[in-house]
């Protein structure tokens, strides 16, 4: 059993059955939701699963990670679109903490503490 099973536990048809029941109506609606979110529509499914595995590498959801790679490669995208697609999550990610860093510099300039 690797460190992942132990804090993540493994998803099973029994949780996924065990979700339905306790919330069937929240469930059947998600389960739709998400069938129209990633059906080809302006844009094709594959470019859709990429930008899910970018979401969810920045989100950090590994159930996510895992499912949306195999949908993506699924739906035809490449080892290499999958890591480019990554990379852009993880420039977002970086850039977004970058660019929220005004926001303390606002405040040290308001303190008068900046140089």
């Amino acid at each position: 059993m690797s460190d992942d099973d132990k804090l993540y536990p493994q998803a099973t048809r029994e949780t996924s059955e065990l979700r339905e029941r306790l919330a069937p109506g929240p469930a059947e609606s998600f389960r739709n939701f998400s069938k129209s979110v990633f059906a080809d529509g302006a844009l094709p499914a594959k470019t859709k699963q990429l930008i899910a595995v970018a979401v969810a590498h920045v989100t950090q959801c590994p159930y996510c990670i895992r499912g949306h790679t195999k949908a993506a490669l699924r739906h035809g995208a490449t080892a290499e679109e999958l890591m480019e697609a990554i990379w852009v999550a993880a420039e977002m990610r970086a850039g977004g903490a970058y660019a929220h860093s005004t926001v303390a510099l606002d405040e040290i300039a308001r303190h008068g503490t900046g140089r």
